[in-house]
């Protein structure tokens, strides 16, 4: 392992009826709200009146930001910032899935400097403060809800880039499986390709001795092949639904990353993806993910086939590292196609026309740690992936 700090302050409520937690977790901050939410699902599944009659309970003064994308975009940041600043906002809660999350974390950030928030996002401008953040969670996918990273886009630029600070990490996040239980099959699909994808970003790191992680990644991952195909047949069972929830919290709440550094280079290349074509990001993933492995076998081959034996159950008998690690990629494709996962760019109609683009917008920063990859290798990888 390497030497590392572990710092998570998120104070997580998790379980049905925990959004009562707000009647303690609020009145600690002040009374002056923003409430930031998505498309309106919330109201469709009547959170928002449960939401909003806690709030009026507690004689707080509501402002309110909807329409955050699921590609959040700086635009959306820039409007709550503004709210934050003219209304002398306490606090922020965020109601949604990952996006509405990662959104509301360049608010809080954004709300204490003077500069455009995309600055914070390019590291042109430091965090040095933010506002409280709460979260009332309704996808499992990111793990935002117990993490300090967020994904912005630039929709002006077609960038779309990760970022974090300690001072975005929410003071409390609640986690309700049943208000996830109206999320249609392809944002349950979605998420759990993101989950897992996370796991698997972590696992490909270069420290040595870490067994521990290993066997906690291995157990998500196990636990996430298990449920995923019934809960997708099944959408309202909490049983499902719960294990789903967590398990997409520990992917991200950086449990998992102890002592290791993790590789990321698939989500930054699917980021370039869909900031050119604002596709799904789980469905970006399930496509780009497999070929990333397939691509990068060469690098550590007893590191694949350690995953392909304990997660995906190949029978290494009689084979060699490369073939047992091939076999398990080809088992992990397979598993996500058969809960209804994209596995071609051509499914979202993406050809070859951007390549260039793709390939120029993903080498923006640096890229992987696991293997670090050139331009060249990004194409390969985009190509593969058509």
């Amino acid at each position: 392992m390497n030497e590392f700090t572990f710092y998570n302050p998120v104070r997580l409520h998790f379980g049905k009826g925990q959004i009562t937690q707000l009647e303690k977790e609020l009145p600690k901050y002040g009374d002056k709200i923003l409430v930031v939410y998505g498309g309106g699902s919330i109201k469709r599944n009547d959170l928002y009146n449960e939401v909003m009659t806690i709030l009026e309970n507690l004689k707080m003064k509501v402002f309110e930001l909807s329409g955050v994308e699921p590609n959040p975009r700086v635009s959306t940041a820039r409007k709550g910032i503004e709210i934050c600043k003219k209304e002398e906002i306490d606090i922020v809660l965020a109601v949604g899935g990952g996006s509405v999350i990662d959104c509301s974390k360049l608010i809080v950030a954004g709300a204490m400097i003077d500069e455009d928030p995309w600055n914070i996002v390019i590291k042109k401008a430091e965090v040095k403060d933010a506002l409280p953040l709460g979260t009332i969670l309704t996808i499992a996918a990111t793990g935002s809800e117990m993490n300090a990273g967020s994904v912005i886009t630039n929709e002006e630029t077609l960038e779309k880039f990760g970022w974090g600070s300690p001072f975005v990490f929410p003071k409390f996040s609640i986690l309700d499986p049943t208000y996830t239980f109206t999320l249609p099959r392809n944002q349950t699909v979605y998420g759990i390709v993101d989950m897992m994808a996370h796991v698997f970003e972590q696992y490909f790191h270069n420290a040595t001795n870490t067994p521990v992680t290993d066997e906690m990644c291995e157990g998500v991952l196990r636990t996430v092949i298990a449920t995923g195909p019934k809960l997708v047949n099944d959408l309202e069972n909490y049983e499902l639904r719960e294990t789903i929830l967590l398990s997409g919290t520990i992917a991200l709440n950086t449990f998992l990353s102890m002592g290791s550094t993790g590789d990321w280079a698939t989500h930054d290349i699917e980021h370039a993806v869909s900031a050119v074509y604002d596709i799904p990001h789980g469905g970006g993933l399930a496509i780009l993910f497999p070929n990333w492995m397939r691509h990068n076998v060469h690098v550590n081959p007893d590191r694949f086939a350690q995953l392909a034996t304990r997660v995906f159950g190949v029978n290494p008998e009689g084979k060699s590292a490369e073939e047992i690690a091939y076999e398990g990629i080809n088992r992990l494709s397979e598993f996500w196609i058969s809960i209804g996962a994209p596995s071609r760019l051509a499914d979202y109609e993406i050809d070859d026309s951007k390549l260039d683009i793709l390939v120029e917008k993903a080498m923006a920063r640096p890229l992987g740690v696991f293997k670090k990859l050139q331009a060249e290798d990004v194409r390969k990888i985009l190509e593969m992936s058509l």
